[in-house]
């Protein structure tokens, strides 16, 4: 199963490249769009969610690191959940 990494930047600047055990990422995030936090957030737990359940039918188990980087993305949006101007940027995919 192919892995794929997802640059991302905070409303802060601060970068954080995140991982995913599945390409399925590229289907609901695009490189370039700056995405308001709410629904970055809905798109990386479906993502991750999809992701960890396709590592479900392939080996009979979920993925716990897409679960682990889904809590990291989560702890890190908290910072942000003021402002309701904030928003995060796909760098790339890769």
């Amino acid at each position: 199963m192919p892995v794929m990494h997802f640059r991302i930047r905070w409303p802060d600047s601060k970068e954080d490249i995140c991982y995913s055990p599945s390409t399925v990422v590229g289907d609901f995030l695009t490189p370039g769009t700056h995405y308001p936090l709410d629904d970055f957030l809905k798109r990386a737990r479906e993502a991750l969610g999809v992701a960890s359940e396709r590592v479900r039918q392939k080996y009979g188990f979920a993925c716990s690191s897409a679960m682990d980087q889904l809590a990291r993305i989560e702890m890190e949006a908290e910072r942000f959940a003021s402002d309701p101007h904030a928003k995060v940027l796909v760098i790339d995919l890769s």
